[in-house]
């Protein structure tokens, strides 16, 4: 189901399932104005902290490692390729800003960590990632291996049965994009919603700091 199309108070109650997870955050960034002296759109991380280490299957055939694109700008976005909404949201808008930077995006690793592990495999990513651009890299594994992820980055995930439906289900998860510096540090967080300008923006400030 579309997001315009659910009711007003479901829409809010799905609102703040994303946002809620931002609470247990608030303490490790620095407000809106303290953020955009910094120059960035997203909240930022103060002081930046290491991003947890991600060592998975990688949707290109290889053995996944977070540490392995040190020198890059990382963009951590988690979601699952059956989502109708917000994922695809997301990864269209991140495609765009790679785009609008020209030479600069091969300096940029987007990475998609599935919160689906039992659906999302490693072909599935890999074809689904493809048509946002061939450049983005998903990462799964079990479901024991994924939740112990999401635990360290602070991912919140809940997962719904479709009415109706003995099987089907959504993953309601919050939404956000981390932006790990060159360094292996996380420096900002940002929700959904912002723009592929925006994206551009941060991530071009990113690679010259």
């Amino acid at each position: 189901m579309k997001t315009s199309s659910l009711p007003l108070l479901s829409l809010l109650s799905r609102l703040s399932r994303l946002l809620l997870p931002l609470s247990l955050l608030l303490p490790l960034l620095q407000p809106a104005a303290a953020a955009s002296a910094d120059g960035l759109k997203a909240g930022v991380f103060e002081p930046p902290r290491a991003a947890p280490e991600i060592a998975l299957a990688g949707s290109n055939g290889k053995p996944f490692k977070l540490s392995a694109y040190r020198g890059k700008v990382v963009v951590l976005e988690f979601g699952y390729t059956h989502c109708e909404d917000v994922c695809p949201v997301s990864l269209a808008a991140l495609a765009q800003a790679r785009a609008v930077m020209g030479a600069a995006a091969s300096e940029v690793q987007v990475v998609f960590v599935t919160v689906d592990p039992a659906r999302d495999d490693v072909a599935r990513l890999h074809g689904y990632l493809a048509k946002f651009d061939p450049s983005f890299v998903g990462v799964t594994g079990t479901q024991v291996q994924v939740a112990a992820l999401l635990a360290a980055y602070g991912i919140s995930v809940t997962r719904r049965m479709i009415d109706g439906s003995a099987t089907d289900y959504t993953m309601h998860h919050s939404s956000y994009l981390y932006f790990i510096d060159r360094a292996g540090r996380q420096r900002a967080l940002m929700p959904f919603g912002h723009s592929a300008a925006d994206i551009a923006h941060d991530l071009t400030l990113l690679l010259k700091n």
